[in-house]
């Protein structure tokens, strides 16, 4: 029997996000989110849920904590609510959502849990998405302030920071098609985005790495590995393009200061709102990139594509030949190998950080409040040979966050997914949680740095 062995100092934890998991959306001086008024409109939510309490680990974040201990983690990937931070999005800070972040933080510490906040896990201030979001270039501006504020309050005591999460997803979903917040469906507004969290990425890395030089700092990119749907040369391409567009486009601007070569007629720069000097402005040198990943994509030619991509995936998730989660995602652990070792290749070697990879199945506490969900130890098991096969092939791989510490609002879907290794009961007012059998077992890969295949 062969095993799965991970380097000495290999960082074990979870993934979660402020909005998914904290609740007390206006309380103690929080103003309103992007998310808070788009899961308070109807029909916006599939099941009517809303984020005002989640796991409510606003208040119950030391539970958060023993879970992970109970887990042997020694990593913890949360993102700071900017709201809570600054509730208008810029002008006076709130000293109450300072002082939360300030305990979690210690409270990490404390248990020998590194912190790696990530600044933007999607909760927009609504004041700005107001004032024009992210389609706004000022917005930009705005965030390298935010990220300025989180730095000097917690960079004494934080060394690895995380900018965005997934701005590929948020601003796709959120500008484009439109089922999340703030639930535009506007190509332009959404090529104007994606420009302007391009320059805020980089405004943001300058003004954190000039408050904290020795500060480490990257990006969750979601990215997926893209295979053509046959063998033609046109759906090869289209595959490649889809790769630029979903894998790169935050990530080639950031590391070479170019835009990858995803549209068949040119990158849009007009339409983008693109300026004489910006490529200076969104080129930084990320300490890390974070890969967040749960699937492969299949790719094909589309002629008559509207994006100008020429580029669709045949399914909305991976293929038909892996099993599938709960969620109706192929479960393809090649997926991730053939992504990391991709980038390694294109990008010489860099430090990786997987920042999130999970599955959601619906299994519950039986008679005796045990949580066997066979399922997701398979999907890791699976996942995590992967990771632990890319490092012995070259790749420089130094931690793997399971999404997620706890069952939570999984956005658009409400509470209808479970991606959590705890069960939350969201019946209990308390919000109990039960570690599954999947956290157990992930608790002695983390204990043993490895595990048998």
């Amino acid at each position: 029997m062969s095993r799965a062995s991970f380097p000495e100092g290999f960082h074990w934890g979870t993934a979660t996000a402020s909005y998914q998991i904290e609740g007390a959306w206006k309380e103690d001086g929080k103003g309103e989110s992007i998310w808070d008024r788009f899961a308070h409109t109807e029909g916006k939510i599939r099941t009517g849920d809303t984020g005002d309490i989640a796991c409510d680990s606003y208040h119950c974040f030391n539970d958060d904590i023993g879970m992970m201990r109970e887990m042997n983690l020694n990593s913890y990937r949360f993102s700071i609510s900017w709201p809570r931070i600054l509730p208008e999005g810029t002008g006076t800070v709130n000293a109450k959502g300072i002082d939360y972040y300030h305990r979690l933080i210690d409270a990490l510490l404390s248990a020998d849990i590194r912190p790696l906040p990530t600044l933007y896990h999607w909760d927009l201030p609504q004041a700005l998405e107001a004032a024009g979001g992210w389609p706004e270039r000022d917005t930009a501006g705005r965030f390298a302030d935010y990220a300025d504020v989180c730095m000097r309050a917690f960079g004494d005591r934080v060394d690895h920071w995380m900018i965005f999460n997934e701005p590929t997803i948020f601003t796709v979903m959120g500008h484009l098609v439109g089922i999340h917040a703030p639930g535009r469906k506007n190509l332009d507004d959404f090529l104007r985005a994606t420009h302007t969290v391009n320059i805020a990425q980089g405004e943001a890395f300058r003004a954190m790495r000039a408050t904290r030089s020795d500060a480490k700092i990257g990006t969750a990119f979601n990215m997926t590995s893209c295979e053509p749907a046959g063998d033609s040369e046109a759906d090869a391409d289209a595959a490649e393009r889809w790769h630029c567009f979903m894998n790169l486009w935050y990530l080639e601007t950031a590391l070479k200061g170019r835009y990858p070569d995803a549209f068949v007629n040119g990158t849009p720069f007009d339409k983008m709102g693109v300026r004489e000097g910006d490529m200076d402005l969104v080129k930084v040198p990320l300490d890390f990139i974070g890969i967040n990943l749960y699937t492969r994509t299949i790719v094909k030619h589309k002629p008559d594509d509207p994006w100008g991509l020429q580029a669709v995936p045949v399914g909305p998730m991976g293929g038909n030949d892996g099993p599938k989660t709960a969620f109706g995602w192929e479960v393809w652990p090649d997926a991730l190998y053939d992504i990391i070792m991709r980038i390694t290749r294109d990008y010489d070697t860099p430090v990786i950080e997987i920042t999130e990879n999970g599955c959601s199945y619906p299994d519950g506490p039986d008679s005796m409040n045990v949580i066997d969900d066979q399922p997701r130890i398979d999907f890791y098991r699976g996942y995590l040979a992967a990771v632990a096969r890319s490092i012995e092939d070259g790749a420089d791989v130094r931690g793997y966050h399971a999404w997620t510490l706890l069952d939570n609002f999984e956005w658009s879907e409400g509470f209808a997914q479970r991606f959590g290794l705890v069960w939350v009961d969201f019946e209990d007012p308390a919000r109990s949680r039960t570690l599954k059998e999947s956290g157990r077992w992930y608790g002695r890969v983390s204990a043993e740095n490895g595990f048998e295949i």
